[in-house]
């Protein structure tokens, strides 16, 4: 079949962009902050962005456009005759499934979140109730999927590059509004101390290991979802360039989202450390209290809405363009097998508090927190590992190989003085805290 083309830069951008910008800079990020002391947590996920996020998506998009393939195949178009490379295609086909197994859940709970602001009756709400009810689960779910399908349903250009750009210009505008209301709350001034001062005596080694693994999971690097992008676009402009902007985008997403929920955290004395129902029973006791709160409540979790779907749909187009390379199929059937299959499987994290009660780890864990071990815990740094020893090294794809197709185009160039963090640094950090993040795992 004929590759599909995206019909701008800027569309490639936001697409990307839209990827990594979701509920793991405005969910995850500021509960991970949270409870790992706050402006020391900020400052390693700034430096793990930029010292191993920014080489790893550059050669993640490398090989995308090299190969002009989906991860699946990807690997096979690039490899030297008799290597075994692709086996990691596989795995990282496997991880967008894992993602979205719990990812489309947490879309699910984003839509109810709106809804219930949307129609008045946001009094009462709170995180835990709502995730011990299977019908609400379980119906949220399937609009989320459905929902995301029927956009990919139709071709590239018409369906996901044009609703992505559209969601990602409302939702930075949307973001940038109610971070200046935040900031003008009684506890802005406490709630951004504890936000933007580092405290080192709060930085652990499980600081910097969670710090890592979220600068992966907000690029949603390692498992081919930049991949597919890069093998979407033309070769006009460089990729280390590209790749600047999309993480500078992601990491405003992200700075912004706790610029709006730690002064409201300060300000009505909330639980910073409440882990992953912070967004939810937070904000809305803040909306709750708020004068306006029901319009401003309304506003956020629809920001959140486009958030959670930018990532969704992004990683769906993953999943579907591995599985049409490998069956041939059109874009309506492949949506139509891989929404069912994604529905069914993630039905374990929709129902994960009610009716599959499972405690993998710690007391307390659920399903959602199997699939995130799976995924931000393994899948990431091992597949972000894999990219960085294929594209450096003689026995992979080559670093002349990766270094001709990244400087293709107009724009920042990776240079050769470079080679040594990339070959060696990059994979040695990823090693050494994928392992120390393993032994120091809550297990139980």
């Amino acid at each position: 079949m004929n590759r599909e083309r995206l019909g701008s830069r800027l569309g490639f951008i936001l697409l990307s962009a839209g990827c990594a910008i979701g509920c793991g800079n405005v969910w995850k990020f500021p509960w991970l902050t949270g409870q790992n002391g706050g402006g020391g947590f900020v400052l390693i996920y700034v430096l793990c962005l930029i010292l191993m996020g920014l080489p790893v998506m550059v050669m993640e998009f490398a090989m995308g456009r090299a190969s002009q393939a989906s991860p699946v195949k990807m690997y096979q178009k690039l490899q030297k005759p008799g290597q075994k490379w692709h086996a990691h295609g596989y795995l990282a086909l496997f991880g967008n499934i894992c993602l979205m197994a719990f990812y489309s859940v947490v879309t699910g709970w984003m839509i109810y979140y709106f809804y219930k602001f949307l129609i008045g009756q946001q009094i009462g709400l709170n995180f835990v109730g709502m995730i011990t009810k299977p019908g609400v689960n379980v119906l949220f779910l399937l609009i989320a999927v459905v929902v995301g399908f029927v956009v990919l349903s139709f071709n590239l250009q018409g369906g996901l590059e044009r609703v992505t750009k559209y969601m990602m210009v409302a939702l930075f505008v949307l973001m940038v509004v109610l971070a200046i209301r935040s900031c003008t709350l009684s506890g802005a001034k406490e709630g951004l101390s504890f936000y933007l001062l580092p405290d080192f005596s709060k930085i652990t080694g499980s600081t910097v290991v969670a710090a890592m693994n979220q600068a992966f999971f907000t690029l949603s690097l390692g498992i081919g979802s930049m991949a597919i992008f890069g093998s979407y676009l033309d070769k006009d402009r460089s990729l280390l360039g590209e790749s600047v902007n999309i993480i500078c985008l992601d990491t405003f997403v992200a700075i912004t989202a706790g610029l709006i929920i730690f002064p409201a955290c300060f300000t009505y004395n909330m639980e910073v450390g409440a882990g992953p129902a912070l967004l939810f029973d937070t904000m809305a006791t803040v909306f709750v209290n708020m004068e306006g709160g029901r319009l401003w409540g309304t506003l956020f979790f629809l920001f959140m809405v486009f958030a959670a779907f930018s990532t969704e749909l992004a990683v769906f187009e993953n999943i579907l363009a591995c599985v049409r390379e490998l069956t041939g199929w059109n874009r309506p059937k492949g949506c139509t097998v891989c929404g069912i299959g994604i529905f069914l499987l993630a039905l374990t994290t929709a129902l994960g508090y009610s009716v599959f009660s499972f405690q993998p780890f710690a007391p307390g864990s659920a399903w959602l927190d199997l699939w995130d071990f799976l995924v931000s815990t393994n899948l990431l740094p091992i597949g972000s590992l894999m990219f960085a020893l294929f594209c450096c090294n003689k026995w992979g794809w080559g670093w002349d190989n990766f270094l001709n197709e990244a400087n293709s185009g107009k724009g920042l160039k990776v240079k050769n003085w470079m080679k040594p963090h990339f070959q060696y640094i990059v994979p040695g950090i990823i090693v050494f805290l994928y392992v120390y993040g393993l032994f120091t795992f809550s297990w139980r």
